[in-house]
């Protein structure tokens, strides 16, 4: 065993900012795009040498040159960065660490993330080498990990703590296998006798909604026979819901053979509503179903008998729900009736709507809509009353409304309310500090977690001093979220950053798009965020999937590599290239291209093929079958418009060309 000299190193100096562009040489290599970098005079000689020698510190510390390192150590006293050299040095050989230095260091950079993550780390490894005393030593209680909740779990055990038994259910039963090191505990719970019948059904019934039959296949054997024979009949229901139109098996009155109805009512429904629906009535009659579950599953088949054009039937059956409260359903019947241009029953569903749902902006404009295409009379406002109401937002639905009038868009921009003491509070926050340092050095994955560690649990007023630091920093991303985590939606320069200026205006005049468009993309697709990468695989500022970028820049006659979608300068080319190929594929809309921009072209044209009505811009584009793409274009349309306001410039929300195209 070995014991480390822990310091404190709470730094004492504040974060130096700066607009240039200027990187320091030493660190060019390592340095990331997207970070607005000082000026190398505009930084202290002292933090520009610190900055070197905790980089060379940290290579001697990796090629275990010990003598060089405890050499540059010393001379990184006050650097906000020395914490990541001891946290390496510590867990480089944790196994043989002591618990006074581990614990020194946690209680020296208290509430930080490495002072979490090294305790995180000790606990795993106190497991691994079974010192159960030491464990419940320093456990300081639910760390929201599971596998250490059930170290904690064992170690009570080995120490003859029955009570940890009375823990153990909310562990078991989930709907997914639990980790390796769960299993002593589970076995001690079982062999106690603690594992009921109801508590097994309901983990077997979690997993197979869950699609671990494997896992569903497992519980059933620990269940009694009558229990497995339940568990059984569920599981085929689930591979063949139409097994419930042998009525006689399902007949036996019980909870447990409502969950298979239920749940194989349900699943039926996604292939075929009308045939769900006839058997639902029978089951219905016959099972005594608690009103959450009757109204989940009636909620279910109405929802797949809209998708499967069945409209007649989903009202007939909505009709009888009587406490029918679920927005997103209401919601998907008022979009199905204005595809349809259905406006009296789109009105009839809209007045079923939650309050606070038809106070919505959106609601409002497309009540103000229907009244005018039904020409209704004394309905309570006037259509123009509405408009004006909802004009004065500025929203999607605002700038709608304010067309409908002639009126000028309500842009109000108020800068984040952040007093100069709270800016220069946040400038010396230790985090803040060593976020700032690991964007000098490069690292952007290590700042982001010191940023997401620290930052959401402050108050707003700190949040938003901490997103105006990470916009003077260029990390416009995270002033962007700042501004949502604090709730403050009006300061425009930094939800709407002219982040890439030169970039986006020298691809606009290159594409002949107007960079309002160009911004409004970046802004909707990753937040100016260079190296961000979708699930999907879309990659960089304007989120390009690696194939398009290829047939994109092979059809441009440019050079192309895939770590070319990180660099801001080529993303932004290769996206304007592609989203002005979609503008020429849509007839110069918009509205149409920004849909196939995240959709895809082919989805689009499916969707207009698929109409079988021509409709109006606006009813197209809440129709979307998509959310996200319906989000997607009204955002876009949207931010289109702030950016001509960031520029000095009008930008039109919808051209008169986009209004009157058939959809």
């Amino acid at each position: 065993m070995w014991s480390l000299r822990i310091r404190s190193h709470f730094p004492r100096i504040a974060v130096f900012i700066g607009m240039s562009l200027a990187i320091p040489v030493a660190l060019a290599d390592s340095s990331p795009e997207g970070v607005t970098w000082p000026d190398a005079a505009s930084e202290s000689q002292d933090r520009l040498a610190q900055r070197q020698i905790f980089l060379d510190a940290r290579d001697a510390l990796s090629r275990r040159q010990m003598t060089r390192y405890r050499a540059l150590l010393e001379q990184l006293e006050d650097y906000p960065l020395t914490p990541y050299l001891t946290y390496r040095e510590l867990t480089r050989n944790l196994q043989n660490a002591s618990p006074e230095a581990v614990n020194a260091f946690i209680e020296a950079e208290s509430g930080s993330y490495l002072a979490h993550q090294l305790q995180r780390q000790w606990l795993h490894t106190l497991a691994r080498q079974k010192r159960w005393t030491q464990f419940l030593t320093d456990y300081p209680g639910p760390l929201g990990d599971t596998e250490l909740a059930c170290h904690a779990l064992h170690a009570r055990l080995t120490g003859d703590d029955s009570g940890a038994l009375e823990e153990v259910e909310p562990l078991w039963n989930v709907a997914h296998s639990q980790p390796d090191a769960c299993d002593p505990v589970f076995d001690r719970w079982l062999a106690a006798e603690r594992l009921t019948p109801a508590i097994a059904w309901e983990r077997h019934t979690k997993a197979v909604k869950a699609r671990e039959y494997g896992l569903a296949s497992y519980i059933a054997r620990q269940m009694p026979a009558a229990w497995q024979r339940k568990a059984e009949l569920m599981r085929e229901v689930n591979r063949n819901p139409q097994a419930l139109a042998q009525t006689a098996r399902f007949r036996e009155q019980s909870e447990a053979m409502q969950d298979i109805i239920n749940h194989g009512i349900q699943r039926l429904a996604r292939r075929d509503a009308i045939q769900a629906l006839a058997l639902w009535r029978g089951y219905d009659a016959q099972q005594l179903f608690s009103d959450t579950e009757r109204l989940a599953t009636q909620e279910t088949i109405a929802q797949r008998l809209i998708f499967q054009d069945h409209r007649e039937q989903a009202d007939q059956l909505l009709a009888t729900v009587p406490a029918l409260g679920n927005t997103e359903l209401i919601e998907s019947v008022i979009r199905d009736a204005l595809e349809q241009l259905d406006w009296e029953r789109a009105y009839t569903w809209l007045n079923q709507l939650p309050a606070e749902a038809q106070d919505s902006e959106r609601w409002r404009y497309w009540r103000a809509r229907m009244i005018e295409e039904l020409a209704l009379e004394n309905t309570g406002p006037e259509p123009k009353d509405l408009y004006a109401a909802v004009a004065a937002t500025r929203s999607f639905y605002g700038f709608l409304s304010a067309d409908k009038l002639g009126f000028e868009y309500r842009l109000l921009d108020q800068p984040a309310p952040v007093s100069e003491a709270v800016l220069a509070e946040m400038e010396r926050h230790p985090a803040l500090q060593r976020a700032y340092e690991l964007l000098m050095i490069g690292d952007t994955v290590a700042a982001s977690r010191e940023w997401y560690y620290t930052v959401p649990g402050l108050e707003h007023e700190r949040i938003m001093a901490a997103g105006k630091l990470a916009q003077r920093w260029g990390w416009h991303r995270k002033g962007i979220q700042a501004m949502i985590s604090a709730r403050f939606w009006d300061d425009l320069q930094m939800r709407f950053p002219l982040a890439y200026q030169e970039h986006v205006q020298s691809a606009a005049r290159e594409t002949a798009i107007h960079p309002h468009l160009l911004f409004a993309i970046a802004r909707q697709e990753s937040a100016f965020m260079p190296h961000a990468r979708s699930p999907a695989g879309a990659m960089g500022l304007m989120q390009l999937m690696p194939a398009t970028a290829q047939q994109t820049a092979r059809r441009a006659g440019v050079p192309y590599r895939r770590v070319d979608l990180l660099s801001p300068e080529k993303n932004i080319a290769l996206g304007s290239r592609y989203l002005s190929e979609l503008l020429t594929e849509f007839g110069g809309n918009r509205i149409l291209a920004t849909a196939a921009y995240n959709a895809g072209p082919y989805r689009v044209k499916q969707w207009l093929r698929e109409k079988k009505h021509k409709l109006p811009y606006d009813v197209w584009i809440e129709t979307i079958p998509f959310r996200e793409t319906r989000g997607y274009v009204q955002n876009v349309l949207s931010y289109s418009v702030i950016y001509g306001y960031r520029m000095g410039e009008k930008s039109p929300f919808i051209t008169a060309e986009e209004a009157s195209a058939p959809f």
